[in-house]
């Protein structure tokens, strides 16, 4: 299966030519920009912080920014992942990575499904559930950078 994925155009493309691979790679890092820049603040408003900030106005915002980052970040990542699959697959950082990333995607997923959590989008009270998760989201998507970053130390 890895050597299928590494033998697709795409990996090929990025293996013959430098200049695709810098803008995938690019790609990759304006989706961890926008999901971070979006996700950090919100889980940070949400815990609890800059209280006069009105969670109404910034959440859908902050929310749809993340998702969009989310989505260029797995699409780039999943493309860069094609140029060298064995070897990342081995790799424990990458491990811990798919690992923090899944705990992070379901903690979003928990989080979103909670009432008390749509209540805060309408500007309702933040729920001790909803300060919870914020700050857990916080922690597993620091985590999953710094995990990503230790990839090339391995």
């Amino acid at each position: 299966m890895l050597e299928v994925l590494a033998a697709w155009p795409g990996a090929v493309l990025l293996h013959e030519t430098p200049t695709a691979y810098i803008f995938v790679n690019a790609g990759h890092i304006l989706g961890i920009g926008l999901l971070l820049g979006a996700i950090l603040p919100l889980d940070l408003r949400l815990a609890g912080l800059w209280p006069a900030v009105p969670i109404a106005v910034i959440g859908p915002f902050l929310t749809r920014v993340a998702a969009i980052g989310l989505g260029l970040t797995l699409a780039c990542g999943l493309w860069l992942f094609s140029v060298r699959p064995g070897h990342y697959a081995d790799n424990a950082a990458f491990q811990a990575k798919l690992v923090l990333l899944m705990l992070a995607l379901i903690n979003v997923g928990l989080q979103h499904r909670r009432p008390a959590f749509r209540a805060a989008l309408a500007g309702g009270p933040l729920a001790a559930s909803v300060r919870v998760s914020a700050l857990v989201s916080a922690l597993l998507w620091l985590s999953v950078l710094v995990a990503g970053r230790w990839i090339g130390f391995l």
